[in-house]
């Protein structure tokens, strides 16, 4: 059996697996790689959460199999949630459902709604699932500009004109993860209102909400009237509540989507195990000290800026996000991304993620996760001042 399967034919090569192998291989020889790629947090969850799992694991009918749209409890914190921080009200039975984190609820979710050859709007660069996870349904990917500004509905307005068949849906990120851009209620208002003059849905990823550093937070795009006619939006508790590793995430909006999402779901998986749905449901209803999570990457984000830029990298600063998308330095540019990663690791022992892993657009940019500590942050500044200047000096 020699012929490649026809979805994996789909998929190019995953680049970020070529800069993993260089750092686990420098690892292996017992180099100290200071690792800024994945989006992988650091920090702990609160004490209270890891508490409430340890505690509700002791209970054995909790080891049994879970629910696959997420216990009632959860539901009904995550509506909780919404009402608290947006304004929204939500049917925690109709209008929410418990995903496997937000990188699964996506990818069940094109599952659920594509049809071969459906075209899907999609940012580049954007986060792998939100175009990856349409092209295994077997959609084809348009790609529009990231930014969310005039340039976005006008690309939004030539596609219509010229995608045969007329796009199925139009994929959101703010706070977007490679790039960090945010949006306001005001570009929501310009998107949702052409969705439904097009009969397109939105699907929205809004992982990063409470992770920003500015003086306003983050809309939800529900919070414009009339969003939930045509709109699923994705939250997680990886970043938020610093648990990755629990896969814990939600989608809710509209109610036939929802429904849909919930079928395609019902078939695959059993959920979350319970104690960790328990447990996030402690965290949701409890008073939250997201300021603190916030602080913590706010004081890594300039530290971060500030001694890379005294290296000779000036880098953007991000306003939300736990990354910054950084430029690569002009001398070298023309390497592109992923051999500019690779150097990194070979000469300066820092590890970070190739734009081209974002979309071709995201070429010209490497992906700076803040997911090390001020010291070690200052540590990879200089390691890079040491590969910078040794560059000038033509000992490269």
């Amino acid at each position: 059996m020699s012929e490649i399967f026809y979805k994996i034919r789909r998929l190019p090569p995953y680049v970020f697996e070529e800069v993993n192998r260089l750092k686990d291989a420098a690892r292996a020889q017992g180099t100290d790689i200071i690792d800024l790629g994945m989006g992988n947090p650091d920090l702990p969850p609160a004490q209270h959460i890891m508490n409430k799992l340890c505690e509700v694991a002791q209970v054995s009918k909790t080891h049994r199999y879970s629910a696959s749209k997420g216990i009632p409890g959860l539901r009904r914190a995550q509506a909780s949630y919404y009402k608290r921080r947006f304004g929204i009200k939500l049917n925690a039975d109709t209008e929410i459902v418990t995903t496997l984190g937000s990188k699964e609820g996506f990818a069940n979710m094109a599952q659920a709604i594509t049809a071969p050859g459906d075209v899907i709007l999609c940012p580049d660069p954007s986060y792998p699932i939100h175009s990856f996870g349409f092209i295994m349904s077997g959609a084809v990917i348009r790609s529009i500009p990231a930014i969310p500004n005039d340039n976005f509905i006008k690309a939004l307005e030539q596609a219509v004109r010229h995608s045969i068949p007329k796009p199925l849906a139009i994929i959101l990120n703010y706070p977007s993860n490679p790039t960090a851009y945010t949006a306001t209620l005001e570009f929501y208002k310009e998107v949702v209102n052409f969705a439904k003059k097009h009969q397109m849905i939105l699907l929205s990823d809004l992982a990063y909400a409470e992770i920003f550093f500015e003086e306003n937070p983050p809309p939800s795009v529900l919070e414009v009237p009339g969003a939930r006619d045509i709109t699923v939006e994705f939250t997680s508790m990886s970043k938020s509540f610093s648990m990755p590793g629990w896969r814990i995430g939600f989608a809710v909006g509209n109610e036939r989507l929802i429904s849909a999402l919930i079928r395609v779901k019902s078939y695959l998986d059993y959920g979350a195990f319970t104690p960790l749905q328990v447990a996030a449901t402690t965290a949701l209803n409890s008073e939250s000290d997201f300021s603190k999570i916030r602080s913590i990457y706010k004081k890594r984000r300039d530290v971060m800026i500030q001694s890379f830029s005294r290296a000779g990298w000036e880098i953007p600063v991000p306003h939300a996000s736990m990354f910054a998308w950084a430029p690569i330095p002009p001398n070298f540019k023309n390497l592109g991304s992923l051999a500019f990663s690779k150097l990194l690791i070979e000469e300066a022992d820092v590890a970070v993620s190739p734009g081209i892993g974002f979309g071709e657009h995201g070429d010209g940019y490497v992906r700076i996760a803040l997911v090390e500590n001020e010291h070690r942050l200052r540590q990879a500044a200089r390691n890079i001042k040491r590969f910078l200047n040794q560059q000038k000096k033509g000992r490269m």
